[in-house]
């Protein structure tokens, strides 16, 4: 079962797709978002969430003050199940899009991006994945914050010219990797 972890909505059950997904656990959802709201990257962020599944990384941050969220997937089943799992929580400031995340990133967004959360399936392949976070470095506001969740036993991701990588957490199977802007003060 999958639950927002704190905030507004915190311990609603999330719905999750009957299958094609890996939903973040609670565990390391809590521990990603303890991390996040250390950097100050979650309150009042415009977050995008690529490869949303059931929406439970983006819906984490709507809960926790996050002021615009899009959730990404390109699985119609996934975005249904986001449409209703926002609005069981009747969460505000969240738009759902079907639409494959390569193709998504490569357009503008109306205002700089705060937070990505990129979790995408993990045999998606190391290129793929460049394919996704190359684009992103244009469309990031100076202070972002950029998250890959991958397998342990993944290579770290390629980061394209003008994200560079900040932190790298474990948490058993799973390694969350966080990148920002080129430039920024590491240590927040």
């Amino acid at each position: 079962m999958t639950r927002v972890v704190a905030g507004t909505a915190g311990g609603r059950t999330l719905r999750v797709p009957p299958r094609g997904t890996r939903p973040t656990s609670d565990r390391v959802r809590e521990a990603l978002f303890s991390r996040l709201e250390h950097l100050g990257a979650v309150d009042g962020a415009r977050v995008l969430d690529l490869y949303a599944g059931s929406g439970a990384l983006g819906i984490e941050a709507a809960s926790r003050g996050a002021t615009a969220v899009t959730l990404v997937d390109s699985a119609r089943a996934a975005t249904d199940v986001c449409r209703r799992n926002v609005a069981d929580l009747g969460l505000s400031g969240i738009d759902v899009v079907t639409q494959r995340a390569e193709r998504y990133v490569r357009s503008a967004p109306p205002a700089p991006w705060d937070l990505v959360l990129v979790d995408p399936p993990y045999d998606l392949t190391d290129d793929d994945l460049a394919a996704v976070l190359s684009p992103l470095a244009a469309a990031l506001a100076g202070h972002a914050v950029v998250v890959v969740e991958r397998s342990s036993r993944s290579p770290e991701p390629a980061w394209p010219a003008g994200l560079e990588r900040t932190d790298r957490r474990a948490y058993g199977e799973t390694v969350v990797w966080f990148a920002s802007p080129v430039g920024l003060d590491q240590q927040r």
